[in-house]
């Protein structure tokens, strides 16, 4: 039931565009249930929206460690080593 409302509350903050505020409800919910894929891929989605692109990898990782076909997981770590990728590339410029 706590599992549930923190993940509502973490669905909201993303919703309104406060990631940081969501990381912290998905990272709470990740203390009460490891296995819950889908708080994994949400809280890849505000690393990526955050620029913590090896965040957001690192959470995708272990859901596609769980479910080899998850599709948002294996999306949403496209774009963190897409992310990943830019930054290289910036860096290297400079």
């Amino acid at each position: 039931e706590k599992f549930k409302t923190l993940k509502n509350e973490g669905n909201e903050f993303v919703k309104k565009g406060k990631y940081e505020e969501a990381v912290n409800k998905y990272s709470e919910c990740m203390k009460l249930n490891t296995e819950e894929c889908t708080i994994y891929t949400n809280r890849a989605l505000c690393y990526l929206k955050l620029y913590k692109y090896e965040e957001a990898k690192q959470d995708c990782d272990h859901v596609l460690q769980i479910e080899d076909s998850n599709i948002k997981a294996f999306y949403r770590r496209a774009l963190a080593y897409k992310g990943l990728q830019v930054r290289k590339k910036s860096m290297a410029g400079i």
